[in-house]
């Protein structure tokens, strides 16, 4: 094979060396000749150079490989999915066609490329996930879940090439991932693979926090490992003098994971008590698999004390994904709690490579929770007219979600989103079912639709043939399904309401005799204050305004449009208020806009108030370029849904004016305490108090305090300063 046009010496032998171990993975589900068809046809694709290099230089043909190789060893896909990936760039380029993939692999390999080939964005690196392509996306998805893990693959590829990637690039893929793929491979049931999807996409998020926790890990990682070897060698002991054959490994969290402890629990690292688990897999045949996992959770639970709170039997109803596992947390030396997993080797593969290991156990028709997921999917794309935002929330709703277990009244069991309401149920049931739903009785007592659910619940829905379904529902539904049927009876009765509006009001111009021109109706509905045309014949249809009063509204505008002008006469209304000096940077130059712009208008976005020293980004906007933190709680949608206008922006100086913070601090409901912020606050060099606003109730205060500070370091330090002060129990900025 001639490659060393297209490759360097490394890169060749590189790629041989992972084309041999993809070939070695795939060894017993390839058909007898494949390998020599494969290495026919890889002649002719590398002397073609149908995968060149990208902007980044990476060789496409190498990630290609490094994608099949995630696919076939980390996810267990087989023959067909990598046959296909691997041929689905040749095929789009024209140098293979597809008549010869169909006559050397056979039809289903075909079908698999074709699929491939609808979903073209599987290899547009770093398309934004947007309302545009979002509905694509889904088609794929909902047609071959296979799609799904490839893209996942394809994005985990990506992503652990991320030093190889312009800083722009990097930020979008990692808020891509983050956003979206970490929790497909979550549903999917790849475990593995959702936690270094995360952990990358902090990593090029907030570099500095990732940083932070590894260290931290790095300091504690001996004595965690000692205290891992304390707790581990009784229970081992235990298990051999019980027969069992079985591993035992102590797991550290990941550091995604122990950032969300951090920000959740507010805590220093060194009160996180959680950083590990321990994992024993047992080998055993599928027929012990239950009995020997609980003989096991005995044996630990004699020696170490449980926590009945932290209990989740996963073993006796597994996870929607195919999940199984025993989780239990004991009391371990010192006092600490460790949190056990115990599972079985073929619960543990499950575990790792999710729902494509599932397949080679159960078979893909024996995947209920599988079939659900995909079913809620189709359900979504079936309205045409679906708002393609919402389309990406209620897809997105239920991927991370804990499950509950809730009972038909024959014993059926029906599997929830924790949270999950007495409407959720019904929906889940049949959709006419949850349009129908009025009350329901929960273990024999009376219910409203509102009603959250529990494990264990037993649920019989009461139903009305006038009910149907209320806007307001969607205040209280968690489920996807619920909320996607929802919102599609409601479109569906205000089109209806919308054309029995529209004839009202053309029947009551055409009694008067009036005739109803469209323009001057548009500009009137738009001055009236509607956003779109819908809302204004729904008020109609509701009886909120008067078609009399309309009519008469009408002429008099189109009576006014047709005035003269005064040309001297501005109406107040017309006055446009430019923005407040101190968010413009006009006199001096503190950023500098997408690489080595200067001199560029923005304004600081209000939505995280951002101030020198905290990173940052661009974002354009219909009114001009706003800037905005990295850690904005609009960040992530913006980046996935408007990635092409995000610019990169830096600090290059402080404002002369300095930044507005507000800073909340909750406390001891103690006058003396606020006093004696005030006065911290005081204290420091450059800072100053512009306003506070107290409130207090059971014995806490808390205050907003808005302060003018020069950066972030003199931020921090404050914040350090504030935390020392006696009764004080927790200060943190505000984004507004």
């Amino acid at each position: 094979m001639e490659t060393q046009a297209f490759f360097t010496p490394e890169e060749k032998k590189e790629f041989f060396t992972k084309y041999r171990a993809l070939l070695r993975s795939l060894y017993t589900c390839l058909e007898k000749e494949d390998i020599s068809k494969m290495k026919s046809l890889m002649k002719q694709i590398v002397a073609q150079e149908c995968y060149g290099r990208d902007k980044n230089g990476i060789n496409g043909l190498l990630r290609n490989v490094d994608t099949a190789l995630i696919a076939s060893v980390e996810m267990g896909l087989r023959r067909t999915s990598v046959l296909a990936l691997l041929l689905y760039r040749p095929v789009y380029k024209q140098v293979i066609d597809i008549g010869k993939v169909q006559e050397l692999f056979g039809e289903e390999v075909v079908v698999m490329i074709q699929r491939l080939l609808r979903t073209s964005d599987l290899y547009a690196r770093n398309t934004a996930i947007n309302s545009e392509n979002f509905h694509h996306l889904l088609f794929s998805f909902a047609e071959d879940v296979r799609v799904i893990l490839l893209m996942i693959a394809d994005r985990l590829c990506l992503m652990r090439l991320g030093k190889r990637l312009s800083e722009d690039d990097r930020v979008r893929l990692a808020t891509e991932a983050a956003y979206l793929y970490a929790p497909l491979a979550h549903r999917m049931g790849l475990y593995g693979i959702k936690s270094e999807l995360e952990d990358l996409s902090l990593k090029y998020l907030d570099r500095k926090q990732f940083d932070f926790i590894k260290q931290k890990l790095n300091e504690t990682k001996r004595s965690r490992d000692a205290y891992i070897a304390r707790f581990i060698a009784p229970i081992k002991e235990k298990l051999e003098q019980a027969g069992f054959k079985f591993e035992i490994k102590g797991r550290t969290k990941s550091i995604h994971s122990i950032n969300n402890k951090l920000k959740k629990q507010k805590v220093d690292f060194e009160h996180i008590y959680d950083l590990f688990a321990i994992r024993i897999v047992l080998d055993t045949p599928l027929e012990k698999e239950r009995s020997d996992c609980w003989q096991v959770y005995s044996i630990v639970t004699d020696m170490y004390q449980p926590n009945p709170n932290r209990l989740k039997d996963w073993i006796s109803i597994p996870k929607s994904n195919g999940y199984e596992s025993l989780h239990i947390t004991v009391m371990g030396p010192d006092n600490k709690w460790v949190e056990v997993q115990i599972r079985t080797k073929r619960m543990d593969e499950i575990a790792e490579k999710g729902l494509a290991a599932h397949w080679r156990y159960k078979g893909i028709k024996a995947e209920k929770g599988l079939d659900e997921f995909m079913n809620t999917v189709r359900a979504a794309l079936e309205n045409k007219d679906a708002n393609p935002l919402d389309l990406m929330k209620d897809f997105r709703m239920d991927l991370y979600k804990d499950e509950i277990y809730v009972f038909t009244p024959t014993g059926e069991l029906i599997k929830l989103a924790k949270g999950a309401t007495v409407l959720d149920f019904a929906f889940a049931i049949h959709s006419q079912l949850g349009c129908k739903c009025v009350s329901a009785k929960v273990n024999g007592k009376n219910a409203s639709i509102k009603q959250e659910l529990h494990n264990g619940d037993s649920v019989s829905v009461i139903t009305s043939p006038q009910q149907s379904p209320k806007r307001d529902w969607l205040n209280f539904v968690v489920t996807s399904k619920a909320r996607v049927r929802i919102k599609q009876a409601l479109r569906e009765e205000a089109t209806q309401m919308v054309d029995f509006a529209k004839e009202m009001l053309q029947r009551r111009f055409k009694n008067r005799k009036i005739e109803l021109e469209e323009a001057p109706l548009m500009r009137y509905i738009k001055k009236k204050g509607y956003k779109t045309v819908t809302d204004f014949y729904l008020d109609i249809a509701q009886e909120k305004l008067e078609l009399n009063d309309v009519i008469e509204e009408y002429l008099e505008s189109i009576h006014k449009e047709n005035e003269p002008s005064e040309a001297s006469i501005r109406s107040a209304e017309e006055y446009v208020t430019t923005t407040e000096a101190a968010e413009i940077a006009t006199s001096k130059d503190v950023l500098v806009i997408d690489k080595n712009l200067t001199g560029i208008e923005y304004t600081l976005a209000k939505c995280c108030n951002p101030i020198y020293g905290d990173e940052v980004f661009g974002f354009v906007s219909t009114h001009g370029i706003k800037i905005h933190r990295m850690d904005c709680p609009n960040a992530q949608e913006m980046f996935s849904r408007f990635g092409y206008r995000i610019i990169r922006a830096k600090w290059s100086g402080k404002g002369e004016n300095g930044y507005i913070v507000t800073l909340r601090v909750v406390g001891r409901d103690d006058i003396a305490i606020v006093t004696n912020i005030t006065s911290v606050i005081g204290k420091e060099a450059g800072i100053s108090l512009r306003s506070l606003n107290i409130n207090s109730v059971d014995g806490l205060f808390q205050g907003n305090f808005t302060v003018l500070v020069k950066d972030t370091a003199s931020l921090n330090q404050l914040i350090k300063k504030i935390n020392t002060v006696k009764g004080v129990k927790q200060v943190e900025r505000l984004n507004t």
